[in-house]
Order: structure tokens, then sequence, then C-alpha cells
């Protein structure tokens, strides 16, 4: 079964009020994730992945302390909390384990050590050019799939990610049970798996990526009034912050997303320069902590309004559908050479 999820018109057409914006658009793909129970052949977050069987998995290779949670003990609670959300809150026994998840806690060996060597990757993404039709991939790909590390590497204080184009066709002997890692730093950085809603958005650069004059026209208040935007007494904060407005509602959207334009704040905006090539990169996929925070509701899709303001404890969470956490609530943005794909992909945190 398929869903939809449809991002509201932003509140301002943000061209009539700076034209130099329009031919900065750019097309971005809003991924919409949801806890389901993707398969192979489908796009999801944190679902089995369409891969070889005679193809090694992806490890990770570098030094690692170990992590602080068992994976299985993760996967069960994920188990637990899609139960829970699928049933009314107050629901006798969904809260229990299952005998398949009592069996699964008390065959762990709490005092086995981590396996030496390399570490497992976990997926992360999988996304069909027919459903994310922003991806550029190299030659015949019609599919690509990103995995990471779930423990943390010191350079970076996020998973390392390992990126894949393929060819969806080319697959015809699926691999049914990939190796797992022994364990994983945080149950944050074990998505939960979700079906998708992809949604075909555009956006506009964050204003940090703006020209000094643009930046200025940008916070001119009058501006926006003389462009008589139809901005109600709902905006009254913003006449005194007009680049928050345009930063919060009309450029670039929350969560999880392929394409468009990187956001920027926990750093100023840098140069991504492909390591092969010296060519500037582009974005490929956001992995957000948040699909939308206070700042950022007017993007929350029509279809969810409701329920999002609802008491129903089974929509606590519809803001972090996936379960991931990037640093402290961050997102952990990844970027693709446009010349060759297939060069080697770098990652940022903001």
């Amino acid at each position: 079964m398929t869903f939809i999820r449809t991002t509201p018109p932003r509140p301002v057409d943000v061209t009539a009020v700076l034209p130099q914006l329009a031919p900065l658009a750019r097309p971005a793909t809003r991924l919409h994730p949801r806890p389901g129970a993707p398969t192979p052949h489908d796009s999801s977050i944190g679902g089995p992945l369409l891969w070889p069987a005679d193809e090694p998995w992806p490890h990770c290779d570098a030094e690692h302390e170990g992590g602080g949670q068992s994976l299985a003990v993760v996967r069960v609670e994920q188990s637990v909390r899609a139960r829970v959300a699928a049933h009314p809150d107050g629901t006798p026994g969904v809260h229990d384990h299952t005998p398949q998840e009592r069996a699964v806690l008390e065959n762990i060996d709490w005092d086995a050590e981590r396996p030496d060597g390399p570490v497992p990757m976990l997926p992360v993404a999988q996304l069909y050019v027919r459903d994310v039709p922003v991806l550029r991939p190299p030659g015949q790909a019609d599919l690509l799939q990103v995995l990471w590390c779930p423990l943390d590497h010191p350079e970076t204080y996020m998973p390392r990610t390992a990126v894949f184009w393929r060819s969806a066709a080319s697959v015809t002997d699926i691999l049914t049970s990939p190796p797992e890692p022994f364990d994983v730093e945080v149950e944050e950085y074990v998505p939960e798996p979700c079906v998708l809603a992809p949604e075909q958005i555009t956006e506009y650069p964050n204003s940090l990526e703006l020209g000094e004059e643009l930046r200025e026209q940008l916070g001119d208040w009058s501006r926006w009034e003389a462009a008589d935007a139809g901005l109600d007494s709902s905006w009254a904060p913003y006449p005194d912050y007009p680049e928050s407005f345009y930063h919060s509602n009309l450029s670039i959207a929350p969560g999880w997303k392929a394409g468009g334009w990187p956001q920027w704040g926990y750093t100023d905006p840098a140069p991504r320069q492909c390591p092969d090539c010296d060519t500037a990169m582009e974005p490929l996929l956001s992995i957000d902590t948040f699909e939308w925070d206070n700042a950022t509701r007017s993007w929350i899709p029509d279809e969810d309004r409701a329920a999002e303001s609802s008491d129903d404890a089974r929509h606590r969470d519809m803001w972090r559908p996936t379960g991931v956490q990037i640093g402290s609530g961050y997102r952990q943005q990844l970027y693709v050479c446009p010349e060759a794909p297939e060069h080697p992909h770098i990652e940022l945190m903001q």
C-alpha cells in the first residue's frame, strides 16, 4: 500500500519578493520516511537492501573502541515500539515482549566481547531513481544504497558512510541474511525500518550562501510588504527577523531528503570539492534527526497535521520517524561529484 505526504504551499512566493532567487531554484525530493515493513524492492530507510548474494557485504575497517548497545536488544525494542505505535494508547499487552522477542533476549551472551576485525555496516537508505528522480546515477545504474558503520569515529563524531550505485535488474539472487555488527554506539545509529512517500519540491539557498547585497534585501521587511506578500498576523514576529522567516519557511525543507540545497548553521558554508577531480560537489542525501521542529512547522505535511497535534501517544514521535540522531540533533549531509558520481563522496555534519 502506498501513502502520500504533501508539503503545504509556502506562505510566500519568495521569487516575487526577490526575483534574483529564481535562477537559484533547485529540485529536491523530500523522502517522508514513516515506520513500516519495506522489502528489498522498495525505496526505504533502514530497510533490507537489494544486495547481490555473491557480492561482499561492506565492512568498516577503522579502529573502534566498541559500542555501548547490543544490536539484538535494539532490534527487539524497535519491534516493541512498532507494535505500540500500531495500537491505541492503553491497549493491554502491547508493551510485553512476544515469545520470539523473549527468546532473542534470553539467548544474548552478555559477557561476550565484540569480535576483532572490520565491523559489518548497517543499511541506512535505499533509493530507486523511479521514486527519487533528482538522483543522477552513473551509467545504467538506477538504485542508490547507503550504509554506515554504527560506531562513532572521532574524526567526524558521526557514523562513517558507504555509497553504492547499481542496476536493480542486474540483481537476480538477493542476499537475504547479511552480516550485522555485534554492537552499536547508540540505538540512534540503527534506523527504524521506514517506507517512503517521496515528494518533489523546490528549494532556494540558505541565506549564508547568498551575496551581501541579496542578504541585505532579504533582511529588509519593507520589501516583503511592498511585494504584497499577504502575510497575516500569524507571522507577526518576523518583521524583526525577516532572514529567519526565509530560513525557516521558504528556503530549505527539513527532514530526510535527496538533492536540493544544503543546510548550514552548525558551520558556515565551506567549499566541497571532489577528492578525485576537484569538481564542486553537490548534495546527495540529507540524513536528518528531525522531520520538523518548532521553527519549521510550516513544512509539516498536510496529511500529518491532525495527528501531530493530537494527544494520542502513538503520534508522539512523528517528528523523528527513523529514530536516528546525528550529534546533538543535527543532520549528516552526503555530497557526490556531479561529473562522476562513482567518485568518493564526502560527508558533513550540519
